[in-house]
């Protein structure tokens, strides 16, 4: 229907239905306050709803999980023999993972086996030596006796003419003699007992050269026993193949690693201004990169008790004049309670962490 059809009463409902121009600029302009304050109103309330409840939780994504590790090695120097293991291959502790050739260390323990022996040999050598020196003593001190009575005797009628001055002077020179070899015979039984720690009837296995003994042979079997090496825990082992049959491993020196199954844990960089209220104990979401949507429930294990600039190699030197303040972050360990059991967390995982501090802002804090 055309414009030029309606009926003058049609016309006139359409032109109250419809406000004047004049009409709609006034509403708009009183609605424009309105709006601008209450858009106001709306975020600075809803900025103190996110101020009053987002103080409870400390997130950080600069956290990762790390797990017990060691670098497996010997403190004995030999050929490797065989290798038990391959690479990223599963463990259970005490399980034997390479060896050393034995027979040079087969070779030092009866060595030292024989070093033992010949210790007690030697000892009850000496005893006997003892022994017979003592009774060599006995004799010796009996010639000197003797020699002092002839001394005497011909002392006695040398002046009388019943014995030649020569006589005297030899009974003299025989005494002289007789003693000194009686002394140089007890010097002889006297390091005969110094072997015997001064008991001449002393149990050969109490003696310094046996305990020496001893230990050569101890150190030896231990040598033997550190020559193969066993998985101190359980886990996986890494990088076996640098260990080959057949090559010299010095004492000391890494063969492999070692990552532990057990021992897993996250290490959390929080900033210094996120840790008012983080306290030991405290319960935590962990979220790992490599499996979205699955959770893990942790502890707050330990806070240490420096930052992390503190252990570096070329710590900060803020004592300049072109200082510059930098945040902080201070390691937290967080032990992991529970998790998906199918999925395995590995050493060096990227993860995302929530601490649970139970700390509640109010509006007092504020003034």
């Amino acid at each position: 229907m055309s414009q030029t059809n309606l009926t003058a009463g049609e016309r006139s409902g359409r032109e109250k239905a419809a406000p004047s121009p004049e009409t709609a600029a006034r509403r708009r302009a009183r609605l424009r306050p309105v709006l601008m304050i209450g858009g106001i109103v709306l975020v600075a309330l809803a900025s103190l709803l996110y101020w009053l409840f987002g103080g409870r939780y400390v997130y950080t994504d600069d956290a990762y999980v790390n797990a017990a590790k060691v670098s497996l090695s010997t403190d004995v120097t030999g050929l490797v023999n065989q290798i038990y293991v391959q690479d990223n291959q599963y463990v259970a502790a005490g399980q034997k993972l390479f060896d050393l050739g034995q027979k040079s260390f087969a070779i030092s323990v009866e060595a030292a086996r024989a070093q033992l022996a010949q210790t007690v040999q030697d000892i009850n050598a000496a005893k006997h030596g003892y022994q017979m020196a003592q009774a060599q003593i006995a004799a010796q001190q009996a010639q000197v006796e003797s020699d002092k009575s002839n001394l005497a005797r011909y002392a006695a009628v040398v002046k009388t003419g019943g014995a030649t001055r020569a006589q005297y002077d030899d009974a003299r020179f025989a005494l002289q003699g007789d003693e000194a070899k009686l002394k140089q015979m007890q010097a002889v039984a006297g390091q005969q007992l110094a072997k015997l720690s001064g008991q001449p009837d002393i149990d050969p296995t109490k003696t310094p050269q046996y305990l020496a003994a001893l230990a050569n042979l101890n150190q030896a079997l231990l040598n033997q026993q550190h020559s193969v090496v066993y998985a101190p825990y359980s886990g996986t082992v890494t990088h076996v193949e640098k260990l080959q049959p057949g090559m010299l491993l010095p004492a000391g020196t890494a063969a492999f690693g070692l990552v532990s199954n057990k021992d897993v844990y996250i290490t959390a960089q929080p900033k210094e201004n996120q840790m008012t209220w983080v306290r030991q104990g405290q319960s935590v979401n962990i979220t790992v990169d490599a499996y979205p949507g699955k959770h893990w429930k942790g502890e707050v294990q330990s806070i240490s008790p420096a930052t992390g600039s503190q252990f570096s190699i070329l710590p900060a030197q803020n004592s300049s004049g072109n200082w510059v303040k930098v945040v902080q972050r201070i390691p937290v360990r967080i032990k992991i309670l529970s998790g998906p059991k199918d999925m395995t967390l590995r050493a060096g995982m990227s993860v995302e962490i929530s601490i649970d501090t139970n700390h509640h802002r109010h509006l007092s804090d504020l003034f």
